[in-house]
């Protein structure tokens, strides 16, 4: 199966522990990123990761979702075809706090967010409804098994 064309671009916002960027970085080689973005991608792709730390998370959660706390992934999706213009926003501490909690590696934690992201930016939808939340994971679930990464849920 071919995977679709992916213009990436990582960033990593600032963190004030060296050590934490640096095990953030680790578990985030661009390769990586890249396949798993394409595995979740119906077509090409233009998008854009952020890693960040829980202030800029929260300011952007507030600004852009009324909700006054920092989250795992925020979704900004512009264009959904003929190529899948977004940008992803993730909250290292958040990622981090839940992949322990869940018992999870840091890599198969952002593996999941990643390929959850990109699903909404191709405007798959888990708020909307029961049965369209249902779908989506299962869609997460396929494609993180393709990955070699484990059911999630």
């Amino acid at each position: 199966m071919a995977m679709p064309p992916l213009a990436l671009s990582l960033q990593f916002g600032r963190f004030s522990d060296a050590a934490e960027l640096k095990r953030h970085r680790s578990a985030l080689p661009r390769q990586r990123v890249a396949r798993w973005l394409r595995h979740a991608l119906e077509c090409e792709g233009e998008i854009a990761v952020r890693i960040v730390d829980a202030e800029e998370g929260q300011r952007l959660n507030r600004e852009f979702r009324q909700r006054d706390y920092a989250t795992n992934v925020l979704t900004f999706d512009y264009t959904h075809e003929p190529i899948v213009q977004a940008d992803l926003v993730l909250c290292a501490p958040v990622v981090a706090r839940e992949a322990r909690a869940q018992g999870k590696t840091l890599a198969d934690h952002y593996a999941h967010l990643l390929v959850h992201g990109a699903l909404h930016a191709q405007g798959w939808d888990h708020e909307t409804s029961a049965a369209d939340a249902r779908a989506m994971e299962t869609r997460e679930i396929e494609i993180l098994a393709r990955l070699g990464v484990r059911d999630p849920y």
